[in-house]
């Protein structure tokens, strides 16, 4: 049976952790026909936590191993995104091992963590970082594939993986919710340029999705009542339907929809 992405080759940031969007959407490109690059710091190695690590997790080699086994071709490509001379090499590896480039998922983020803090305590490192990683990695690799599916002239895709948290604006997160509301708008102007090229470029605004990023908040009592109060349909989201959805808008089937900021959050927020 044919896949909506049959012939389409794709690449994915921050496609290495086991219990993340990227490997998720990774996966759910594979599964509608794509071939995949997936992009990280490294293939293997003694990052992950004990939990991964003790799963036999071996990061985007295990993910290429998936994809393979659904009869997909995939290739791991390292890179430090906050690099532009590395996040150009990255782009031109995935291309010329593929021999085109279809498909852009900008994933990729700082771990969540000691950014989480008040902007009078917030370092010049944590907030450069964030923003390096989430918007600047994301601005080099669009630039670089842009320039590929330009000269390819057939068209491409564009998604970036970026938050409702841009359009929230919650205090104590102010790295993260001007990354993303940044990644938006790069999205936004992106799409007013590239649309001429046959082009697309959106953004998804993901909510509270059961990945490890939220692992420090638990899943206890508080965890349940700040989601029934939040979320109106009381539940966390899966990864897996972060990857259907950015599948979705790479096929023809959303071929008509760019520039937008989607939100994809189970109701949390209303525009």
């Amino acid at each position: 049976m044919a896949g909506m992405l049959d012939g389409r080759t794709a690449l994915v940031t921050g496609a290495g952790r086991m219990r993340g969007t990227g490997h998720s959407i990774a996966l759910a490109l594979a599964r509608h026909g794509c071939d995949v690059a997936l992009a990280g710091r490294g293939g293997s190695g003694g990052t992950f936590p004990d939990s991964e690590l003790a799963a036999g997790w071996r990061g985007l080699d295990s993910v290429a191993e998936e994809i393979a086994a659904l009869g997909r071709r995939a290739v791991p490509v390292t890179a430090d995104l906050t690099r532009p001379e590395e996040v150009e090499r990255m782009v031109d590896e995935a291309a010329d091992y593929f021999g085109r480039l279809d498909i852009l998922v900008n994933n990729a983020a700082a771990p969540r963590g000691a950014d989480r803090t008040d902007v009078v305590t917030l370092s010049d490192e944590l907030w450069l970082n964030v923003l390096d990683v989430k918007l600047n990695g994301a601005f080099y690799a669009s630039r670089a594939a842009a320039r590929r599916m330009i000269a390819q002239g057939q068209g491409g895709r564009i998604v970036n993986i970026s938050s409702i948290g841009g359009k929230l604006g919650s205090a104590r997160s102010a790295a993260y919710s001007v990354a993303n509301a940044g990644l938006q708008m790069l999205g936004a102007c992106l799409s007013r340029e590239l649309g001429a090229h046959r082009i697309t470029v959106n953004s998804l605004c993901v909510g509270v999705v059961d990945t490890s990023r939220i692992d420090d908040m638990g899943r206890g009592e508080a965890f349940n009542a700040f989601i029934a109060t939040h979320v109106p349909l009381n539940r966390v989201g899966a990864p897996e339907e972060i990857g259907e959805v950015t599948a979705f808008l790479c096929s023809e089937a959303g071929s008509y929809i760019t520039g937008q900021s989607i939100n994809v959050d189970g109701g949390y927020v209303i525009h």
